[in-house]
């Protein structure tokens, strides 16, 4: 069964689809409390607003930073903050990654939408 995902302020549909939601163990778990993440979602809905935090943020018990860069996920119609998009999602290549040693941050990233879900109406299609 699909859900229809909508702005909590001015009810405007976002066009996200259940098929591109990451699954809930897929990555950082301990930090998504509160949030639904997606893989693709429809750009023309929302308004993207580069951000650049210079303190200390933790996404789970053993991962954290001092620099946080990510992008606001801001409704169109509303204007209204409705999540976040973070370069962190799974790797943009397959193999071995450079040297032989896996994945790491120098290889590119597909964007992770991370959603609030007190800022998402979620109802059920029938």
């Amino acid at each position: 069964m699909a859900s229809i995902y909508t702005c909590i302020g001015c009810g405007t549909n976002l066009n996200l689809h259940t098929s591109n939601l990451f699954p809930p163990d897929f990555y950082f778990e301990a930090g998504n409390k509160g949030t639904i993440s997606f893989a693709e979602i429809d750009s023309s809905k929302f308004k993207f607003v580069k951000e650049d935090k210079i303190k200390p943020f933790f996404e789970t018990l053993d991962y954290w930073g001092i620099q946080r860069k990510r992008t606001k996920l801001v409704c169109n119609s509303c204007d209204r903050l409705v999540g976040y998009v973070y370069d962190d999602g799974p790797p943009m290549m397959t193999g071995t990654g450079q040297f032989g040693f896996g994945p790491s941050q120098a290889i590119p990233r597909a964007p992770r939408y991370r959603f609030k879900t007190k800022a998402l109406r979620i109802t059920s299609e029938t």
